[in-house]
């Protein structure tokens, strides 16, 4: 089985600043995050990776206007100027001060597509530098070798609250002010 997205640090894990990394990351054939100094390897993504980010972009790209921007991909994330970059799946913001021609900064909502060898990673460490995000109000994890979503949204104390959906279900995505069924975020996906 091909996981969906491999996450590795680089041999001998390679680190550096973060001014050298935003120099060299943009020169290599694969993506690669920035964690703190370190540098860790984003690919493999699998045909069902690539559909879900694809339906997700596209159900949110019909229906939202300006201010809202959705990025997919290949788009930075910065986390603390200097010590996080990440490329989340698809990410939405719709904050006036998002204006770097390169990054998204104040994101409002980020999806990931999970697999086996990506989920870990995104439950914890990823989990946990997302939340220092002010801005962030949802958090959705899509499963892509089976039917499911989980969602975390801030609540009004701050606070993280779960929800999860099935394929018959709708997710209400309050930061964006918009339903989607789940069945079509999973429409042309094929699971085995």
């Amino acid at each position: 089985m091909i996981p969906d997205r491999i996450m590795v640090a680089l041999p001998d894990r390679l680190s550096m600043s973060a001014e050298e990394y935003l120099a060299w990351e943009p020169t290599q054939e694969e993506r690669y995050e920035y964690w703190d100094g370190e540098v860790v390897a984003i690919g493999g993504e699998t045909r069902n990776h690539n559909r879900i980010c694809l339906n997700f972009f596209k159900l949110l790209d019909d229906r939202l206007n300006l201010p809202y921007e959705i990025y997919i991909l290949t788009v930075k994330l910065q986390g603390e100027r200097g010590q996080k970059y990440f490329y989340p799946d698809v990410v939405v913001t719709c904050d006036e001060h998002d204006n770097d021609p390169q990054l998204v900064q104040f994101p409002s909502l980020i999806i990931e597509v999970l697999s086996p060898s990506t989920e870990a990673a995104y439950r914890g460490i990823k989990f946990a530098k997302y939340r220092q995000f002010l801005t962030l109000q949802e958090y959705v994890w899509v499963q892509a070798e089976q039917p499911g979503l989980e969602m975390f949204r801030r609540d009004r104390q701050g606070q993280w609250v779960l929800s999860e959906y099935g394929l018959g279900d709708s997710l209400q995505l309050e930061s964006v002010n918009l339903e989607i069924a789940i069945a079509d975020l999973y429409r042309q996906v094929q699971f085995s």
